[in-house]
């Protein structure tokens, strides 16, 4: 019996969480870091686990100050680990440094407090055998003095109901992990499209072919552009792109972690005036996201193709209002708190039934190392689901902004349109009209 309901818990491993990387080349090209670049490598690192610095605060090592070592970004060589076949003796060999059991001690000492309590109890009023066999009458003797215990089919009756309540709760924190995550892929992606559109159409404010009129206004023809003003245009939109998604970030983050690197970075890359309206804003993201607006309607290109990077724009929105919308709406809290209270009243109660399931080991004392197992591996799928439930604290946003203001960066140095002399221009208007 023990067995078959062990192995119902089995099938609560179902729902493992899997990673997303992206490639972290090329190295970005525009980024100073400010003088706290050091402290974001930390809370950004690329590996998992505690941190290694003897000098790091003991609350860093489980629980909410170990949430900045859990933003993992896999490259091709911790893909190569990950698949290693040593990893399951790695894995058990960093057994006692797991966060997440640290964070069910707690409950894990009761539960077994709770074996160790009926174990003692039951050897008092019903006898024990001691570590030469002898066997001993009770210590404890009367009409109230009973040995405890409860059906074990009571549990195994009841745990299909506790794994599907599980199971739910694990799947649908990941969904949510994996919904933030995806929401940042999607300002990875459309930065990069803003402002490689930016760049490959700046100057284009009409048909480059002839002056024929759209709507009754007449369109200009490609000219030759300022390069001073080119850069200093671009540079803009790149700037204001990442100040975006940095207040995103900000946005995100714990107030006590976050804004003091955001106030550095803010004041180090935009101008006083730029940095001081995104900082003093209500919202911050959305004023970024305006006067990322602002920057695009400044470039010489035709209003349908400004129409086309404003699509991006809206996308932005979209993210963000994902992400608040995350953050701010957690799983239904009653179904949170009767799982907690179902799973917590089954494992307290265990011990009862399992005394009787340990009659082979001496004095029945395999209990207790049952039960601290059963309520270690119980516990630490609901305490999973609680870690991936607000997922923004263990991704690594801050990865993410200085990699989108590096592309970024990279993207708006290309030339584009009209960025070469006039002369050579009108030469390949003339070569390739015929063909038209």
């Amino acid at each position: 019996m023990l067995f078959r309901c062990m192995a119902a818990f089995a099938v609560l491993a179902a729902a493992a969480p899997t990673c997303e990387g992206f490639s972290t080349n090329p190295t970005p090209l525009a980024i100073k870091p400010s003088t706290s670049s050091q402290q974001r490598t930390n809370k950004s690192a690329l590996f998992m686990g505690p941190p290694t610095d003897p000098s790091a605060p003991a609350t860093d090592l489980y629980g909410e100050g170990s949430r900045k070592y859990r933003r993992t970004v896999y490259t091709h060589d911790q893909w190569v680990k990950h698949r290693s076949p040593d990893r399951f003796v790695n894995n058990l060999s960093t057994l006692f440094n797991s966060g997440i059991y640290k964070n069910v001690g707690k409950e894990v000492v009761f539960t077994t407090s709770v074996a160790i309590f009926v174990w003692a109890w039951n050897l008092l009023v019903g006898g024990y055998q001691d570590l030469s066999g002898v066997a001993h009458d009770p210590i404890i003797q009367g009409e109230w003095a009973k040995i405890v215990g409860l059906p074990l089919q009571a549990f195994t009756t009841v745990s299909p109901s506790l794994g599907l309540l599980l199971a739910f709760r694990t799947n649908s924190s990941y969904k949510r992990w994996d919904e933030a995550r995806k929401f940042w892929g999607l300002n990875i992606n459309h930065t990069r499209d803003l402002n490689r559109m930016a760049t490959a159409w700046y100057g284009n404010e009409g048909d480059p072919w002839d002056g024929t009129e759209f709507m009754g206004a007449p369109s200009s023809k490609a000219q030759a552009i300022d390069p001073a003003e080119r850069q200093y245009l671009l540079g803009q939109i790149s700037l204001m792109t990442w100040a975006f998604v940095r207040s995103m970030k900000r946005h995100l983050s714990p107030p006590d972690e976050d804004e003091e690197d955001y106030l550095a970075e803010m004041k180090s890359r935009l101008s006083p005036e730029q940095a001081e309206a995104i900082i003093s804003a209500v919202h911050r993201p959305n004023r970024a996201l305006y006067d990322l607006s602002v920057a695009i309607e400044k470039l010489p290109m035709h209003f349908l193709r400004k129409d086309e990077l404003n699509k991006n724009l809206s996308i932005f929105e979209d993210t963000l209002g994902g992400c608040e919308r995350l953050l701010s709406s957690p799983i239904p809290l009653f179904y949170s708190r009767h799982t907690a209270r179902f799973l917590s009243t089954w494992l307290l109660l265990l011990p009862f039934a399992l005394y009787g399931q340990f009659g082979d080991s001496w004095n029945h004392i395999m209990m207790i190392p049952a039960t601290a197992f059963i309520s270690v591996s119980l516990f630490g799928i609901e305490e999973l689901a609680t870690q991936l439930e607000e997922p923004f604290t263990i991704l690594p946003m801050q990865g993410f902004c200085d990699k989108i203001g590096g592309w970024c960066d990279e993207i708006t140095s290309w030339a584009g349109q009209g960025q070469e002399a006039e002369e050579a221009v009108q030469a390949n208007i003339a070569e390739i009209a015929p063909s038209r």
